[in-house]
């Protein structure tokens, strides 16, 4: 289940004020998440989150489930 932390960062980075986000949605049904947004939304959650993600990681991201799975394996690594 994809955090409400992990929702309101992406939420806000398109400026969508509500959309319902659950583990398989993808960005193309997501008014606003394009290619050029994709960069923002990634860099938005990296910020809040305090983590890097390395290219061929963002190249496997399927949907907003896989995007949730990478930032806590990355969170865990920290700890």
């Amino acid at each position: 289940m994809v955090s409400e932390e992990l929702k309101r960062v992406i939420l806000e980075t398109l400026n969508l004020d509500d959309f319902e986000l659950d583990d398989a949605t993808t960005a193309d049904r997501v008014p606003g998440w394009d290619s050029l947004s994709h960069a923002r939304v990634l860099t938005a959650v990296e910020k809040a989150f305090g983590i890097r993600f390395r290219s061929l990681e963002i190249l496997k991201l399927r949907n907003v489930g896989d995007l949730h799975a990478l930032v806590e394996a990355k969170r865990s690594e920290r700890r």
